[in-house]
């Protein structure tokens, strides 16, 4: 080997003192690196979490006007302000009965939609109860819990609610109601359907723009609303409305609905263009009842419970001729159904 002069010495000392003397200075920066893509990640995740937060709340806790006339001021009905308890005494409802001008026995309750009160005037609700009232019905008109002016509950997607029909149905049969038929609207459509799981006493439906709150409902209405997976956020969507509303997905009854054949008869009203519940909901429904009365009208253009105000005298006719047919049910009939 050749001998190392002196003068390279220092300089060959000097290149392999150089990584250990930054060894400790590039640990540190690769710490805060570190740290900082850390801190970036949790803050996304905690935003992305916070908001579907957000979208729960928004969602158990909807924005409703407050009741602004009466049917007497809107359509010169004479009426009665009422109260009844919800049938599992969870709360007490508010509403209107609206006594037909003859006794016939026959009542409608109204079970109107989300982000709705009993007035609902997007559909009109004032018009429908006035149409029924001059069929000689009886008209029930309530706030679900989420609509109350006066004790406001979170909105569960049919679980309470049911509940709180089924007061109203009770009440009804107190006043007398021999015939009776739900008419629901939305998410007081699909509320009705919960409902007829739990009671005998409705001889009818007429459910416009079903809304069934079900998972692919559910992603369908937030993806409408803001671009998101499908997963995660349905899952962090299970998990939050619990907490935010006690109500979880697996606790609404969907799955047992969706394969129900109802011993009373359904009229489903739906269109194609409704962009809150997709029609195949409704079709599916239908498909699935056997009462020879039970039929669905998939109207082609119409929106989410505007096919009244898009179709007023084609809606009034159809309905006419359904009420028609199961208020000539013989009580025979409705005792067979009820067995």
């Amino acid at each position: 080997m050749y001998p190392t002069s002196q003068s390279e010495a220092p300089l060959h000392t000097k290149v392999s003192d150089l990584p250990s003397s930054l060894s400790p200075r590039l640990i540190r920066f690769k710490h805060i690196v570190v740290a900082l893509l850390l801190s970036v990640v949790f803050f996304l995740l905690f935003c992305f979490i916070a908001l579907h937060g957000y979208i729960a709340w928004v969602l158990s806790n909807p924005t409703v006007a407050p009741v602004f006339s009466n049917p007497m001021q809107a359509k010169n009905m004479k009426y009665e302000d009422i109260t009844f308890p919800a049938a599992d005494g969870s709360r007490t409802m508010q509403g209107w009965y609206i006594p037909a001008n003859t006794d016939t026995g026959k009542t409608i309750i109204f079970s109107h939609g989300y982000g709705a009160n009993r007035e609902e005037t997007w559909v009109p609700m004032y018009d429908l109860a006035h149409y029924a009232h001059q069929l000689g019905f009886n008209v029930v008109m309530f706030d679900y819990g989420f609509a109350s002016q006066v004790n406001r509950a979170v909105a569960t997607g049919g679980k309470a609610e049911s509940q709180q029909l089924l007061g109203a149905i009770q009440f009804a049969k107190q006043r007398g109601a021999q015939e009776l038929v739900v008419w629901g609207f939305s998410m007081g459509a699909g509320t009705a359907l919960q409902t007829g799981l739990l009671t005998k006493e409705v001889d009818a439906m007429i459910l416009d723009s079903t809304f069934l709150l079900e998972p692919d409902t559910l992603y369908h209405n937030i993806h409408n609303q803001i671009n998101l997976p499908r997963q995660p956020t349905l899952e962090i969507m299970k998990l939050l409305f619990p907490i935010l509303n006690g109500t979880g997905l697996q606790q609404i009854p969907y799955q047992e609905v969706k394969k129900k054949d109802y011993p009373f008869p359904i009229f489903f009203i739906h269109g194609t263009e409704d962009e809150k519940a997709p029609y195949p909901i409704a079709e599916q429904l239908a498909a699935n009842q056997t009462n020879p009365y039970s039929e669905e009208w998939i109207v082609q253009g119409a929106h989410h419970e505007l096919i009244f105000r898009e179709h007023p005298k084609e809606y009034l006719r159809r309905v006419s001729i359904f009420l028609s047919h199961v208020t000539k049910t013989s009580s025979e009939d409705v005792q067979q159904n009820r067995q």
